[in-house]
């Protein structure tokens, strides 16, 4: 039996959609792939699945259903981790929870239940470190930004820890590894990408772009913040553009906090 690649866009919703599909088709013998690590196996057909949010958001009330609180945000914190094959582990995990009446999240002697509570652990962690050592700097046109390069795609899990605890205040957090960034406008939380020159450097802060208010704080800091991975620099004329809408998913009502 052939195997079957299932291609979709990388976006939570894009691998509901596939998901969706194969219940839909009865597929057995399935590996499912985002867009940007596909690869050709000798054996296997590709097919790309179109991303639909009807079908998306009834896989996801379904799981609603199926499991806690708990088995939630393990799933999207799992997915988010970008792991090689996390994709073939929720559908695993996806078909246990839906082969049984009972709440099975927590049945870790199920070898998929188990890798996504060890996965999701670890994109937890990555969380709560980004929340506690983001390091905000001033620009000129008064707004704090701060450049990060977590392990996992952990920006849209630190939105609303920011927008609660910076509300009266622009900011903005941009992931240099995914390129793309949160901005906060004092009302609402966009989703951004923007365009860097290939030599800009992160690691520096350049009078050019930021307030010498920001000069000052830095000395306060300087002997004991060391981390070289949350150190930032911004240039605000650079171009910013928006995220295609399908990426908003992201910041979701699927987020389970």
């Amino acid at each position: 039996m052939h195997n079957r690649n299932l291609i979709y866009d990388g976006t939570f919703d894009g691998f509901l959609s596939t998901v969706f599909y194969v219940f839909e088709q009865q597929i057995d013998a399935v590996t499912i792939q985002s867009e940007s690590d596909v690869q050709h196996g000798l054996f296997s057909e590709n097919e790309t699945i179109i991303t639909d949010e009807k079908k998306a958001n009834r896989v996801w009330k379904g799981l609603k259903n199926k499991v806690s609180k708990f088995g939630h945000y393990q799933l999207y914190y799992a997915f988010l981790s970008e792991q090689a094959g996390v994709e073939n582990l929720l559908l695993d995990f996806i078909k246990y929870v839906f082969s049984t009446d009972l709440k099975v999240d927590k049945d870790f002697s199920h070898p998929s239940v188990l890798k996504i509570a060890q996965i999701a652990k670890m994109v937890g962690r990555e969380k709560h470190r980004m929340e506690a050592f983001v390091r905000f700097r001033l620009t000129k046109d008064v707004i704090y930004f701060a450049s990060i390069e977590p392990d996992f795609n952990v920006l849209p899990l630190i939105s609303k820890h920011f927008k609660r605890r910076y509300a009266d205040q622009k900011w903005l957090i941009y992931d240099i590894k995914r390129q793309y960034g949160l901005f906060y406008d004092l009302q609402k939380v966009d989703i951004i990408a923007m365009e860097f020159p290939s030599n800009f450097d992160f690691t520096k802060t350049n009078v050019d772009y930021f307030d010498q208010q920001e000069f000052e704080f830095q000395k306060l800091w300087q002997d004991y913040f060391k981390s070289t991975n949350i150190e930032s620099r911004k240039n605000m004329k650079l171009h910013i553009r928006h995220v295609p809408k399908r990426y908003w998913k992201y910041l979701s009502e699927k987020q389970p906090y």
